[in-house]
């Protein structure tokens, strides 16, 4: 849940810039058939089954177009919703519904698509002790809703953002002139409450990791086998991230490495929304 700090300093300023993007002028369409305000009320109904989650932005969108605005909730983030359920009740301005409603529920939809597909995802490793974990691989300006949608379908975020963690991946490595030179060059420059994770794509790299000291080292786009070794390589001298392709198909092949994490950008990138709808809208005397 975001906390009311956090919702107004991050949150406001991004669903008022959703809002403007959808009302640039006025509501040709609302104003035409409402020029003046008139209280009603209108149903939040599930179109299908899933995890419900962003309540708070929902809500939220309809309260920066009126603080009046009032949303009686159902059901929680986090629950489980079934198709013809009804998990709210909106009450205001109808002008401030119309307006609002194809944002709030965008919101919505795309945070609750987000916490179902993770809620899946992480259903594949349960009780095997394995970290699942998102990527930054978010739509842009979006990143502070879909990761938490991510905590919400009961996965993990990884770094937020550039300035949260240290990851040394092929470009960066690249950059340094190997493993080891980058890695001495981040335990120079950044704080040691930091770990430093590198990304390896082959045993060598595996090795030269551990030699130079990382923290985490990432298995990225190895196979099975090759996965398997690594971490016998490994052997406890440094937390494992396995990574690439990871997808709903493949997920429980990683259950007996024996790794720490596993990390997936299809959280974000490839979860399709859920299906909700605002339904019977009318107005009260």
């Amino acid at each position: 849940m975001f906390d009311p700090i956090t919702l107004k300093l991050n949150a406001d300023p991004l669903i008022l810039s959703a809002l403007k993007e959808d009302i640039t002028s006025d509501d040709v369409s609302t104003n035409s058939v409402m020029p003046e305000p008139k209280p009603g009320t209108v149903d939040l109904i599930a179109k299908e089954d899933g995890i419900l989650c962003g309540m708070q932005v929902f809500q939220r969108t309809f309260e920066l177009l009126d603080p009046e605005t009032e949303v009686i909730w159902e059901k929680r983030d986090g629950d489980p919703i079934e198709k013809g359920m009804r998990l709210a009740v909106v009450n205001g301005d109808i002008r401030v519904l119309l307006s609002g409603e194809r944002t709030a529920l965008n919101y919505l939809q795309r945070m609750s698509g987000i916490a179902t597909y993770t809620h899946k995802m992480a259903e594949k490793l349960k009780g095997s002790g394995i970290k699942l974990l998102d990527t930054r691989k978010t739509t842009p300006n979006n990143r502070i809703f879909e990761k938490y949608a991510v905590t919400v379908g009961g996965g993990s975020n990884h770094r937020y953002n550039l300035s949260d963690g240290v990851m040394l991946k092929d470009n960066h490595i690249g950059a340094a002139g190997g493993i080891r030179q980058a890695v001495a060059a981040a335990r120079e420059y950044a704080p040691f409450v930091r770990k430093i994770e590198v990304e390896t794509e082959s045993l060598a790299m595996v090795q030269e990791a551990l030699d130079a000291g990382a923290d985490i080292i990432m298995l990225d786009n190895m196979s099975h086998d090759m996965m398997a070794e690594a971490v016998k390589l490994i052997a406890g001298r440094a937390e494992i991230e396995a990574s690439g392709n990871v997808s709903m198909d493949n997920l429980e092949s990683f259950r007996d490495l024996g790794i720490d994490y596993v990390s997936s950008g299809a959280l974000t990138h490839s979860a399709p929304i859920l299906d909700l709808s605002l339904k019977h809208l009318h107005p009260v005397d």
